[in-house]
């Protein structure tokens, strides 16, 4: 059931606006020297989507203070893109989680479909498992779960750890709740 979200243009739309009301919190809140944000996003050329080559998604919000002087750039979370990663979030937890119990045979077929090598899903792998865990963020917030999603298993026990029904729903609080990880603007990341 996940693997058919990664077919969705509307999943990635969705996102998108996600990112925008994040953007906009940032930007009204404004610079913590007290000035004004102004837009300064950055270019990029993500993988993954049937939407990745439009115009729409090559771009990664985010300001920059109006203050002479001061000149911060402020970048919000996203939900949308995972740090500095070239594929899309969406497709970096579905395709790591799906390779927990799913046939190799499917998991090879959504490999070619989004363009991932084996060596780069062994590294998304390896960032759930050693990285991730380690990050602040996850040591501070996996409390918050009922139950702690097991690490052997990351991401897919965190991904059924949310009590959404459909997968959609679970993905997209997923990728609200890792969306600190995506940006250094808002504390540190790991």
């Amino acid at each position: 059931m996940y693997q058919k979200l990664l077919k969705k243009s509307k999943l990635f739309w969705i996102l998108k606006k996600i990112d925008e009301a994040i953007a906009g919190e940032a930007r009204e809140r404004g610079c913590l020297c007290g000035g004004k944000l102004h837009q300064a996003n950055y270019p990029r050329k993500p993988r993954g989507s049937l939407v990745g080559d439009r115009k729409d998604f090559q771009r990664r919000l985010s300001f920059c203070c109006s203050q002479e002087g001061c000149r911060r750039r402020t970048t919000p979370p996203s939900v949308l893109f995972l740090g500095g990663k070239v594929y899309f979030s969406a497709v970096i937890v579905i395709i790591s989680a799906l390779r927990l119990g799913t046939p190799q045979k499917r998991i090879n077929e959504l490999c070619e479909l989004v363009g991932v090598s084996s060596r780069t899903l062994l590294r998304w792998l390896k960032w759930w498992r050693e990285d991730f865990v380690r990050s602040e963020h996850w040591i501070a917030e996996q409390g918050r779960f009922r139950t702690c999603p097991k690490q052997t298993k990351l991401p897919l026990s965190l991904l059924e750890s949310f009590d959404r029904k459909g997968p959609a729903h679970k993905l997209a609080l997923l990728l609200r709740f890792i969306a600190p990880l995506t940006t250094s603007s808002f504390g540190p990341t790991f």
